[in-house]
């Protein structure tokens, strides 16, 4: 059999998808696998697409040169235990523990990680930030994620659950979120927010984000406003994550990306005036490269970079 060289298996996991690759430590895509979930399948269901997954890779890979296995999953994720709390997309998988289970099935190494995590710590390894050792990155799609790296590894905070970006207040009486709070960034500057303010403006029936863009292309004032608030509520956010961290490097990725030619200019204008730091260094506001890839690379990655956590032990 010819020489394979170590590599890692890294799983995406969405509520209407998965995506598998093993990758080895240089980036490269030794082989693929994806398959179509359906969380009202069941928990079972679910599992039996993670785990055949990832037999396959392993299979075609070969075990003796597999590091580990790095799942990224929507939601919070309790790092000792292994469990994933809290995730409106994959509820059959809530308070059950996967990683245990999935260790248990494979007889191998598995991390599990939350989605946003994993893809900022893809955009360390193969993207935006390979020349820097700490950034934030901010997803901003139907809600908004977040992931901080620092010395190169996720930054998990006591329970796992840090880097929840999309809960900092940026207008403090701003629209109220199902968290409890009110301003939420996620409740301003995501695609939901987005299509929301379309609807309280009456710009049309149920239009979606890429038409309100569309609109605002086309010359419509009020849709353009729309994306100066977003632009505006990104820069506070942003402006203070830079005042707080001091890193050299915040990325932007998600599908509401492709309005950056209109949220972009507000957006750095309002860090610019909120941030010291950010006017006077090489402080850089970049968007992120990998797309869709970035949490397929950094679930790959995770086995290299994190220290395994101790699994919690039932008393």
């Amino acid at each position: 059999m010819p020489f394979m060289p170590e590599y890692a298996i890294g799983l995406d996991l969405g509520g209407t998808n998965l995506r598998a690759a093993a990758i080895d430590r240089a980036g490269h895509v030794l082989d693929r696998r994806s398959a179509a979930t359906d969380p009202a399948a069941g928990r079972e269901a679910m599992l039996g697409h993670m785990v055949n997954a990832i037999a396959e890779l392993r299979g075609a890979c070969g075990s003796a040169g597999l590091a580990g296995i790095g799942i990224g999953v929507p939601g919070f994720i309790l790092l000792k235990l292994g469990v994933i709390r809290n995730s409106n997309n994959l509820a059959c998988l809530e308070d059950f523990p996967i990683r245990d289970e999935i260790e248990h099935r494979l007889n191998a190494h598995v991390i599990l990680e939350n989605d946003a995590n994993a893809a900022a710590l893809g955009e360390k390894w193969m993207g935006a930030g390979r020349d820097v050792d700490d950034l934030v990155l901010l997803t901003l799609g139907t809600g908004v994620g977040g992931g901080i790296i620092s010395g190169g590894k996720v930054l998990q905070g006591y329970l796992g659950m840090a880097g929840e970006l999309a809960r900092i207040t940026v207008v403090p009486n701003g629209n109220p979120c199902g968290c409890g709070n009110q301003g939420c960034l996620e409740k301003h500057a995501s695609a939901t927010a987005v299509t929301a303010l379309a609807n309280m403006l009456r710009l049309g029936e149920n239009l979606s984000a890429r038409e309100v863009y569309d609109l605002a292309l086309a010359g419509n004032e009020k849709a353009a406003r729309i994306f100066v608030g977003m632009g505006q509520a990104l820069g506070v956010a942003l402006a203070t994550l830079v005042n707080a961290f001091k890193f050299p490097l915040y990325l932007l990725s998600g599908g509401v990306l492709a309005a950056w030619d209109l949220f972009a200019p507000p957006m750095l204008e309002e860090v610019r005036r909120r941030s010291f730091k950010f006017r006077t260094t090489a402080t850089r506001i970049e968007k992120a490269t990998l797309g869709k890839e970035a949490g397929l690379y950094g679930a790959a990655c995770l086995p290299w970079v994190e220290t395994p956590v101790l699994h919690a032990v039932a008393e």
